[in-house]
């Protein structure tokens, strides 16, 4: 089976729910499919940006199965399917496959802190043998400000040469390009996945394979604009100002809680309050700030 190294613009889809703070899936579905009319070339569901850690297992199940039976296309997909549980990753893992999702960002398990990388090594190596499913591709997950589990370069160095045809690509949320940078020196041809949209334009010509972004639910196309045209100077001008406009909404959606605040811009361009629900823990923005950041990204 031939290896597919993921590239592009991939939106980290944020998850609407109802008034009973259920999942609305045909509203989640529908922003799926507008995010591909934008210009993403897929759609990371079920991620931090998706709140997929306060949904249960049958939740993003469901929500998955849903997105499928609306008509987007399962190679379009790059669910996240790692939990703290190895057993229970490996069977969100086999769901996301058997409902023709071939690749999937996994994190590392992330409740035990100051594990080895040799334990972390071992979870992977556990999930992937357990599935032993030549179709499954693997994008880790190095989010260590959230998950206090950080993914080293020995971790990547050893998981490519046991499961080369598996272990495709990381996304690096870290917000450190020097550690990005690293990773695209080190392994040429893997995909490394930018996880802050800023970052994208810096890291391609190097060898970035693209980025899994928050903001991407709002400026889509403007990423789209700069992966597609950094290297070519006739559009210089072009991407320059749709870099203008990332950073723009990246800033936006900074200046107070990222989650929430994306959601009150989610809802003014939706026209759709039901937008700004979160899922406890988050809590979302008072008034005055839902304001100040929608004055900030009209601005």
């Amino acid at each position: 089976m031939t290896v597919t190294f993921p590239t592009g613009v991939f939106c980290a889809a944020t998850t609407p729910f109802n008034a009973d703070l259920s999942v609305d899936q045909g509203l989640f579905a529908a922003h799926c499919q507008r995010l591909l009319d934008d210009g993403c070339i897929g759609i990371a569901m079920l991620g931090t940006t998706g709140e997929a850690n306060s949904l249960s297992s049958s939740e993003r199940k469901s929500l998955l199965e849903a997105v499928v039976k609306s008509g987007i296309a399962p190679k379009k997909l790059l669910p996240g399917t790692g939990v703290a549980s190895i057993m229970e990753t490996v069977e969100l893992t086999q769901h996301a496959l058997a409902n023709g999702v071939n690749t999937v960002v996994m994190l590392p398990p992330y409740y035990y802190k100051g594990v080895s990388d040799d334990g972390i090594v071992d979870a992977y190596t556990t999930i992937i043998e357990r599935i032993n499913d030549p179709r499954l591709r693997v994008v880790l997950y190095h989010i260590p400000q959230m998950s206090a589990v950080p993914i080293s370069l020995d971790v990547i160095d050893r998981l490519i040469k046991r499961f080369p045809d598996t272990v495709v690509g990381i996304k690096d949320s870290s917000g450190d390009f020097s550690n990005m940078s690293a990773i695209v020196e080190r392994f040429p041809g893997f995909s490394v996945l930018v996880g802050a949209d800023p970052l994208m334009l810096k890291l391609l010509p190097m060898g970035g394979a693209g980025c899994i972004t928050a903001t991407s639910n709002l400026v889509g196309g403007d990423l789209t604009t700069v992966f597609n045209g950094y290297n070519d100077p006739s559009k210089a001008a072009e991407v320059a100002a749709a870099q203008e406009r990332i950073v723009a909404g990246r800033n936006a959606v900074s200046t107070y809680a990222q989650l929430p605040s994306l959601k009150v811009l989610l809802a003014r361009q939706y026209g759709n309050d039901g937008w700004m629900r979160v899922r406890p823990p988050l809590v979302g923005l008072s008034a005055a700030e839902a304001d100040a950041v929608r004055a900030s990204f009209a601005a």
